[in-house]
């Protein structure tokens, strides 16, 4: 039980039928569920936040790091802690459309995002990949994106399953920080 709480926990009329299991609220989610951020369009200038995050400092758009032709960006949405993507910065939604260039350099990035994550993380595995289509489950189908979800023995549990929860051990700022500051030299 978590120090601020009483023994007793308080009826809340409206949130379910009353059984064993405690809530866990997690307002922050709806903007996500919502579409907050979601581009209006597939063009460029529907408000895609992949074209947007570029222009700002590296702490504001949460960006790991800079290549020539994509970058590494931490999810506002994280599955675990430390889940980076890299994103071409042109506005590209097929994976077959990346210039060579773009796609040696998303490999590239790729490779120094696992040793980062391994560095400052100590990430046992890793889930990546990109959905090619909102049909295959693209969140932001108009701008390619790939994933990089540093994954840990036992980092499964109830939480998600039950609780529809995932418990994130640090903010947003300080895994940039931490994952910038272990980023292999090229």
């Amino acid at each position: 039980m978590l120090h601020c709480m009483t023994s007793e926990p308080e009826q809340q009329w409206g949130v379910g039928t009353q059984d064993a299991f405690q809530r866990l609220w997690t307002p922050h989610r709806m903007a996500y569920i919502q579409g907050e951020n979601k581009p209006t369009g597939p063009g460029a200038d529907d408000g895609c936040p992949f074209c947007s995050i570029p222009a700002k400092s590296d702490e504001d758009g949460l960006v790991v790091r800079r290549g020539e032709q994509v970058y590494a960006v931490l999810n506002l949405y994280p599955y675990n802690g430390g889940h980076l993507m890299v994103v071409p910065y042109r506005h590209v939604a097929d994976y077959t459309d990346l210039t060579d260039a773009e796609t040696g350099e998303l490999a590239a990035l790729t490779k120094q995002a696992m040793t980062a994550l391994r560095t400052a993380s100590g990430a046992h595995g890793f889930n990546i990949g990109m959905n090619q289509g909102s049909v295959a489950g693209a969140g932001i189908a108009a701008h390619l994106h790939q994933h990089i979800v540093p994954r840990w023995g036992g980092d499964t549990n109830f939480m998600p399953v039950v609780g529809h929860t995932r418990v994130l051990p640090q903010l947003l700022a300080d895994t940039r920080k931490m994952l910038a500051e272990a980023w292999p030299a090229v």
